[in-house]
């Protein structure tokens, strides 16, 4: 970097500092909201107050539009995929067909050295759960915003920040290494499995807590006016980003390792 450009790059730097110096000064370090901020984190985590309108048939929490919304996103993704892409590819890949291979290669590995009797299903299973819990994350950026029966609007949080999708998606993954025990030791697979009856909880609200910990982060920056410039776009990005990928792997290597294990037939 020359030096007209090292000058250049600290004055911008000082004018964005500058002005979020000045947004503090001006503010006077007060809050802007009115509502408490024991209020603003409860209706973060219970959603009491936001509720949508679903369909005009019931009233339900931001995160079931949230799970409906990625849901169809990753399912026209890979129908389109499916139909248009997959047909091209060539011995010599591009760039998308060799993300798209590693992306697989990654999860159908994990399956395969957990499991090498039976990977094919499991395989499957955990490139699903952790395209789902990344997508449905990074979902939370994009800020989509929804109207309330309160008459207000919500912004559609990550579909497993609500404990309903963090449980369902914990017993769901449980019932994947389940099956793994039946189809490998049957009886004692089974067996095996129920001696593990608190895996669903710990799954359920290790996902949970650390999704949910991100949002009440962010919600905490943005309440306070003397932290709501640029900062909370920062934390955002790298609370979301990180959960993303821990979780997504975190998850996914429990139930290759749990189904690994009850499948494999003993001595």
């Amino acid at each position: 970097m020359d030096k007209k450009k090292r000058t250049r790059f600290i004055i911008i730097i000082c004018c964005i500092l500058a002005v979020i110096l000045a947004g503090i000064i001006a503010t006077g370090g007060h809050s802007g909201e009115e509502e408490p901020v024991k209020m603003v984190m409860k209706d973060a985590v219970l959603h009491e107050s936001a509720r949508i309108n679903f369909l005009g048939i019931m009233t339900v929490n931001p995160a079931v539009i949230s799970a409906y919304t990625v849901t169809a996103i990753i399912f026209v993704f890979a129908l389109i995929v499916r139909i248009f892409v997959i047909p091209k590819f060539t011995k010599i890949p591009g760039k998308f067909q060799l993300l798209l291979e590693q992306a697989v290669g990654i999860f159908d590995g994990l399956a395969t050295s957990n499991s090498p009797q039976r990977h094919k299903f499991l395989g499957a299973y955990v490139f699903t759960a952790g395209t789902y819990i990344f997508v449905g994350t990074m979902f939370e950026l994009i800020g989509a915003m929804a109207p309330t029966v309160s008459g207000g609007s919500v912004a559609l949080p990550a579909p497993l920040a609500d404990i309903n999708g963090a449980i369902s998606m914990g017993v769901f993954s449980y019932c994947v290494i389940l099956s793994g025990g039946i189809a490998g030791n049957r009886i004692k697979g089974v067996l095996n499995t129920l001696k593990d009856f608190s895996l669903p909880i710990s799954m359920s609200f290790r996902l949970f807590g650390a999704l949910l910990s991100g949002a009440l982060v962010t919600e905490l920056v943005y309440y306070y006016i003397t932290t709501s410039f640029v900062i909370p776009v920062f934390v955002a990005v790298m609370f979301t980003m990180l959960h993303a990928l821990i979780q997504a792997y975190v998850l996914t290597m429990l139930t290759a390792l749990f189904y690994g294990e009850v499948c494999t037939k003993e001595e």
